[in-house]
């Protein structure tokens, strides 16, 4: 008989287990995602890593396969709708966090208005209620390309496949432009953050803010 294969785990966890400024974060993040369990966001963040770490790689190259391994990773994000479609290597060290988890499958549900919660997105994802490209998904963690979007919906043998379905999100314009509100507000800050971390870096310590 053969050696059983190993199973590798997917994911890092995190170095230090009580920081708290970590901990705080991502509760954050879990509760804004309605994910599961930090192993979730552990998953994201591994791959977020293996791509910061595979752009710094092919950085230090200057050779003929490592410009073809670059616009083939970038081609490859594009699709994932992380970067833009003539985004540069520069653009792709800027992802975060929050970049990989906004592109989830069941993030995306609940940004199509196809779900009340967040929460709720996961439990019609994992009840296999939700279909993409016409296919049965029940992984809420998929990571949507950019032209799937278009291509998420409901079985069509679900009971939620009826617009009137008690269970389907009844939204009028104002509360859709106070949803859209708040997804935007959430982003900017996001934005805000990212760029004060950069701040932070390259100089030392925030920059102090200008005298009216």
């Amino acid at each position: 008989m053969g050696s059983i294969k190993k199973i590798r785990k997917k994911y890092e966890t995190p170095m230090h287990p009580w920081k708290r400024e970590r901990i705080e974060a991502e509760k954050v993040y879990v509760n804004e995602f309605g994910l599961k369990n930090k192993k979730e966001l552990w998953k994201m963040q591994s791959l977020l890593r293996g791509v910061t770490k595979q752009i710094k790689r092919l950085a230090t190259l200057d050779t003929e396969q490592s410009k073809k391994e670059q616009t083939q990773l970038l081609k490859r994000l594009a699709s994932l709708g992380l970067v833009g479609n003539d985004a540069k290597m520069s653009d792709a060290l800027t992802l975060t966090t929050k970049d990989i988890l906004s592109r989830r499958l069941q993030t995306i549900l609940f940004k199509k208005n196809l779900a009340r919660t967040v929460k709720q997105a996961r439990q019609l994802i994992i009840h296999g209620h939700v279909t993409v490209r016409g296919n049965k998904l029940t992984v809420p963690s998929y990571i949507v390309k950019k032209d799937e979007e278009g291509k998420i919906g409901f079985k069509p043998g679900s009971p939620l496949s009826k617009e009137d379905h008690p269970e389907r999100p009844k939204e009028t314009k104002e509360n859709e432009l106070k949803r859209k509100s708040t997804i935007i507000k959430n982003e900017e800050k996001e934005e805000i953050k990212v760029k004060k971390e950069k701040e932070i870096k390259k100089h030392g310590k925030e920059r102090p803010k200008a005298d009216k």
